[in-house]
C-alpha cells in the first residue's frame, strides 16, 4: 500500500476505538434514560416518590467511553512507533460500544422493574457489572495486544 495513503489514515484505529465506544455509550444511556423517565412518570401519577437512584442505570453505559479513550491514547502511542492497528481500534471500539448499548438496555429493564417494585437495586447493579466486564476485558486484552505490537 502507498505510504502516503497509509499515513493519511494512521489515526483511524484510534478514532474508531473512541468513536464507537462513545456511540454505544450515548445510545445505551439514552435507552436507559427513557426508561427512567417512564418509571418516574409512573411514580408521579401514583403520587409516590420518584427514586433518584434510578439515575445510576442511566450513567452505567458511560464508562465505556472512558475505556475507549484509554485505548485511543494507547493506540496514539503505537501510531507514533509506526503501528497502525486499525483492526484493533475498529473491533475493540465496536465491542465496547455494544457492551454499552446492552448495558443501557439492561439498565432500562432494571429501571422499569425498580420503578414498579422499589426493590432489587443491588441485583440490578450486579447484572450491569457483568455486562461492564465485557468492555473491561476488551480494553485490557487490547492494551496487552498493542503493547506486544508496539513493543
Amino acid at each position: 500500500m502507498d505510504t502516503v495513503l497509509l499515513s493519511q489514515f494512521k489515526d483511524l484505529g484510534a478514532a474508531a476505538a473512541l468513536g464507537l465506544a462513545a456511540v454505544g455509550s450515548g445510545i445505551g444511556a439514552g435507552v436507559a434514560g427513557m426508561a427512567v423517565v417512564g418509571a418516574w412518570k409512573k411514580s408521579f401519577t401514583q403520587n409516590k416518590p420518584a427514586s433518584f437512584m434510578l439515575l445510576v442505570f442511566v450513567g452505567a453505559p458511560l464508562t465505556q467511553t472512558i475505556y475507549g479513550m484509554i485505548l485511543m491514547n494507547k493506540m496514539a502511542e503505537a501510531v507514533s512507533k509506526g503501528v497502525y492497528a486499525w483492526d484493533v481500534g475498529l473491533f475493540c471500539g465496536l465491542a465496547m460500544g455494544f457492551s454499552a448499548l446492552m448495558q443501557g438496555k439492561a439498565g432500562a429493564c432494571a429501571a422499569d422493574a425498580m420503578g414498579e417494585t422499589g426493590k432489587g437495586f443491588g441485583n440490578y447493579l450486579v447484572v450491569l457489572g457483568i455486562i461492564e466486564t465485557v468492555a473491561l476485558f476488551v480494553m485490557a486484552f487490547s492494551l496487552g495486544l498493542l503493547g506486544k505490537l508496539a513493543g
